[in-house]
């Protein structure tokens, strides 16, 4: 399922970081689904880093961070095309 997922946001990455125009209508359909893809890749990682680890209190800041980390990267490729 990951390696699909990635695949998959690596396509729509492809698209939107092309030099050809879209329609506006296309292009915020495919930014959003950028965005959902990257949402579940984090939670799906997520879910195999909290299997192979063990819980303590500090990792609950470490995923927010993770989470927050890749936020800041999408919006970052979107500012820049």
């Amino acid at each position: 399922m990951h390696k699909i997922l990635k695949k998959i946001s690596a396509a729509v990455q492809l698209v939107l970081l092309a030099p050809v125009k879209l329609p506006g209508k296309a292009l915020n359909i495919i930014k959003y689904v950028a965005l959902g893809l990257g949402v579940l890749e984090t939670v799906i990682s997520d879910k195999s880093d909290k299997s192979d680890r063990v819980t303590s209190d500090d990792s609950d800041g470490a995923k927010g961070d993770e989470a927050d980390l890749h936020i800041r990267e999408y919006a970052d490729k979107q500012q820049k095309s």
